[in-house]
């Protein structure tokens, strides 16, 4: 499992186990080429994200007298530690960053929750839905007189949460090796989906974005920015914000007499429903043949299914194939250093001794023999942690 290459090939990554933009993380710095090793713990968590793979695992039970002293010895031979407790949590266990850096001074130790380590909510239980809800981000999204609707947990998890930890981690670690100190990173999905939010603030404060859902430019207030059903009830999406790709829409919409007034309020509501009859007078399949190639800036809605045969996705090889079943590629791209899928994971615990031995930790014979690590397999699906709620 150790890594071959990669611009983070020699960066060795403890993740202490849990669910969402953690191990998203840890995936992304396994394809990235650093050797992640992830912590599971002896009774496995019935809750996984498939997020597990790349990396080899070692089973600590950190109920036993020797589970935190364990963590900290593997700590010792890192230069990244990732955990996803609640505020608190790791400090109980003996775990949190005042013990690893006192232990590892050029460690850089990424904290992963929802509401941040501070804060009235920091201690309270939450998901994806409940971090966006409360920036704003949610109030957002939907058509105007309808409800917030919901996007997956992508915006929140793995945009405002995975991302930002890694921006963290890696320019900490450029820090780490530039100076030899090493420090916490307070990963927080309501700060970095804020910060994600940078332009709609920009927005609201110059252009008169409005909180009034569906009414915006970018939310579907504007029918040259929507989505149109078509005859087969397929979709379309349309982004011709710019003139010259709006004339190009229209044009290959047969609409001549909608070529002037893209930006007049007033023409807007027949506009939409002219755009709305012209979609649905043919199928999706014939609108991909009318828009190929164009500068229209108009493109099907394809299911997650369809994506994978998609030709232009298919051929950037956007997507890979590993233990039989369809996966994202690493993203991005680099030219000297290129990446690698992530492979399917491993057993869970089946690590151990290995990692210990490849590691170099201290007294590996010992933590083995007493029971703190695990050497063999475990059984189960692995994942969770003391505590999952972020």
């Amino acid at each position: 499992m150790r890594s071959t290459g990669g611009p983070l090939a020699g960066v060795r990554v403890l993740e202490l186990a849990g669910i969402g933009p953690a191990p998203m993380a840890a995936m992304t710095l396994a394809e990235l080429g650093a050797d992640v090793v992830r912590v599971d713990r002896p009774v496995p968590s019935l809750v996984t994200d498939g997020l597990n793979r790349g990396r080899r695992s070692v089973v600590v039970d950190l109920k036993h007298p020797e589970g935190a002293e364990a963590v900290l010895r593997l700590a010792e031979r890192a230069d990244v530690l990732i955990e996803a407790y609640r505020p608190g949590v790791a400090e109980r266990l003996g775990i949190g960053p005042e013990s690893v850096l006192r232990r590892n001074p050029r460690l850089v130790y990424g904290r992963m929750t929802g509401w941040g380590q501070s804060g009235p909510r920091a201690i309270t239980a939450g998901h994806d839905i409940n971090y966006v809800s409360l920036t704003g981000a949610l109030a957002a999204i939907g058509r105007a007189g309808g409800p917030p609707q919901v996007p997956v947990n992508l915006l929140g998890d793995f945009g405002g949460g995975s991302m930002y930890l890694l921006v963290g981690i890696l320019s900490a670690l450029h820090h780490a090796r530039a100076t030899g100190q090493g420090q916490v990173v307070d990963a927080a999905i309501v700060d970095g989906l804020t910060h994600l939010s940078s332009m709609v603030w920009a927005q609201r404060r110059y252009h008169g974005w409005s909180d009034e859902r569906g009414t915006n430019l970018l939310d579907t207030g504007r029918p040259f920015y929507d989505v149109y059903e078509t005859s087969d009830g397929g979709w379309f999406a349309v982004g011709a914000l710019e003139p010259q790709f709006y004339a190009r829409l229209v044009e290959l919409l047969e609409l001549p007499e909608w070529a002037e007034g893209q930006y007049d309020p007033a023409r807007w509501p027949a506009m939409r429903e002219a755009f709305t009859v012209a979609f649905r007078s043919r199928t999706r399949a014939e609108w991909e043949r009318v828009f190929e190639g164009s500068d229209a800036c108009a493109s099907p809605v394809l299911d997650w299914a369809e994506a994978v045969r998609d030709p232009h996705l298919a051929a950037r090889a956007t997507h890979d194939r590993v233990d039989g079943g369809d996966v994202p590629s690493p993203a991005p791209r680099f030219s000297a250093t290129p990446t690698r899928t992530a492979a399917a994971p491993r057993p869970v615990g089946g690590d151990g001794e290995a990692v210990l031995a490849d590691w170099a930790v201290r007294d590996s014979s010992g933590l083995l023999s007493g029971g703190a690590v695990r050497g063999g397999e475990a059984e189960g699906p692995g994942a969770g942690a003391p505590d999952d709620g972020r």
